[in-house]
């Protein structure tokens, strides 16, 4: 026992110092990306690692400064900056990922947590997907020598030309062999050495070493001092509403984006992590991130694939990832200032590539034609509209696609048995009698979960009822009944009564009577309408039309 236990921590040090050893060039590269300084991204990777892993809801996820929320971030840095000037600017935006945490405990707590493990994966991948372009894309301007172009893609689109009329050539060399290097790196190398950190230390060596190259623009010297402490303080105009907004967007993203790393960790240990308690610890280690002035964090694949491959099993894998981050952040910080930016460049633009999704791009039009619908749509308006709206409008999309599925096929379980009964399902005892009154009731049978777009199945029924005497709804099979369902059984008991017809209710389920007690049907049919199977209801219609 005590050797296996050995092992286990061996390989939670081992898969903390990898994982550290990737998140270094990942946390400066979307430090200097956002506008935030790196600082904030190797400062976001110790402290967002550290909270998440105490708290959080799985043994082995290692949680840091990821694409989508560098992405998000940048936007609110730049917008907060250009309004309020550099100071208030990021005060204000780190006032954003304090409330995201604060949004994202309270998601954990209220247990909602479930609920982003049902997201469509075609909503997922075109989500993930758009992210990865935008990354890529705004690569651009870091690569040609330029600094980074405001407005987006779109401003990005319209000084393309500009861009390309001065290019650094220089830069442009160093960006496109980085990438290059990172594009055919041997994957048996990776988990010894990390393709990021080969490229890092190559080109900054290079600089250092080599200072005749040109006009290369390098992160420069910057503060690597302690954190600074971010009191949360709301705009003076009253725009407090945009901060919320923003910080419960981010915290939809950052759940977004743990979960899904938190499902590949439980494929990859076929351990379960709780989704509560994750987004609880995702919300506490933001929280942090924000007082302390650093990039918001979420679960990050890269780095927790690297951490279980490489022999991590517990909590103590991120434990030693943060104390080997602060050992490596203060070891090299005199040589992070010769990073050339380029090279960082060439870093997010390969963690864009990996962040696509290449295998359901290939092949979701194979699938299905509204999966692909459904991804590029989500795909196209991540780019050009806005990350979370993007998501909300592919889950209403997917969901009214689905419903339309279940609807067309729950209708089939939507029966009006009037002269046949071959297709019904009734018992001998049941035909026998249906077969002496056929001719004077309807037997309206439903079965299994009845959502609200059968609805409109049963509206079209209702045209049926004008001919027989007796209409017997038989609900003892229904195992859900929606309530735009319950409604559309109320107008067909209203409009049979109208026309003079008796109405008979079976409900089966004790919640069906419930449901149908509440709406006052039984008082509508009267007491002694209501029975209990089918059975009972034929036998009874029959002894009326027989004269009993």
């Amino acid at each position: 026992m005590s050797k296996y236990i050995g092992k286990i921590k061996r390989g939670d040090i081992y898969g903390g110092l990898v994982a550290a050893i990737v998140s270094i060039p990942i946390a400066i590269t979307f430090g200097v990306a956002s506008g935030a300084g790196p600082e904030a991204g190797l400062y976001g990777a110790v402290i967002i690692g550290l909270v998440a892993t105490l708290a959080g809801g799985s043994k082995t996820l290692i949680s840091e400064p990821t694409g989508p929320m560098a992405v998000f971030m940048t936007a609110v840095f730049a917008s907060n900056v250009t309004e309020y000037g550099l100071h208030q600017g990021m005060i204000y935006s780190f006032t954003v990922v304090f409330f995201a945490g604060v949004f994202q405990i309270l998601l954990g707590y209220f247990k909602l947590g479930r609920y982003f493990r049902l997201m469509p994966y075609s909503v997922i991948s075109g989500f993930m997907s758009g992210i990865a372009l935008i990354l890529i894309v705004m690569q651009l301007p870091a690569f040609l020598g330029h600094d980074a172009v405001k407005g987006g893609i779109v401003g990005l689109a319209k000084n393309i030309p500009e861009l390309l009329q001065s290019v650094n050539y220089p830069e442009l060399l160093i960006g496109g062999s980085a990438l290059l290097i990172l594009l055919i790196y041997p994957k048996r190398w990776q988990g010894r050495f990390p393709s990021q950190l080969a490229v890092l230390l190559f080109f900054s060596l290079l600089v250092f070493l080599i200072p005749g190259l040109g006009e290369i623009r390098l992160i420069g010297a910057f503060d690597l001092g302690w954190p600074n402490f971010n009191l949360p303080l709301m705009p003076l105009d009253h725009n407090w509403s945009s901060v919320f907004l923003d910080a419960f967007l981010l915290a939809l993203l950052g759940s977004i984006d743990t979960i899904l790393t938190a499902l590949i960790a439980d494929s990859l240990t076929r351990e379960e992590h709780n989704s509560n308690r994750e987004l609880m610890g995702q919300g506490l280690a933001n929280l942090f991130a924000g007082l302390l002035g650093t990039l918001p964090g979420a679960g990050a694949t890269m780095g927790t694939v690297v951490n279980i491959r490489t022999g991590a099993r517990s909590r103590w894998s991120g434990i030693m990832r943060s104390a080997f981050l602060v050992i490596l952040i203060f070891g090299a910080a005199p040589l992070i200032q010769y990073i050339p930016l380029a090279l960082l460049a060439a870093i997010a633009f390969k963690v864009g590539i990996d962040i696509l999704d290449w295998s359901f791009i290939k092949r979701a039009h194979k699938i299905s034609q509204g999966a692909l619908f459904i991804m590029y749509g989500v795909l196209l308006v991540t780019i050009f509209v806005d990350l979370v709206i993007a998501v909300g409008l592919g889950i209403f999309v997917a969901n009214m696609l689905t419903i339309e599925k279940l609807s067309h096929l729950q209708s089939f379980n939507l029966r009006m048995i009037s002269d046949s009964v071959d297709t019904a399902p009734l018992s001998d005892k049941e035909k026998e009698i249906f077969d002496t009154i056929r001719d004077k009731v309807y037997l309206f049978y439903l079965s299994g979960p009845m959502i609200f777009g059968v609805a409109r199945a049963i509206q079209r029924e209702r045209k049926n009822i004008a001919p027989c005497n007796h209409l017997i709804l038989d609900l003892q099979d229904v195992t859900h009944l929606d309530t735009t369902v319950l409604l559309a059984i109320e107008n067909m008991v209203d409009e049979a009564l109208d026309f003079g017809k008796s109405v008979y209710l079976v409900p089966g389920r004790h919640f069906i009577e419930k449901r149908l007690r509440k709406l006052k049907l039984h008082q509508k049919v009267g007491e002694e309408n209501i029975f209990h199977d089918r059975l009972s209801a034929l036998q009874y219609v029959e002894q009326l039309a027989n004269g009993g």
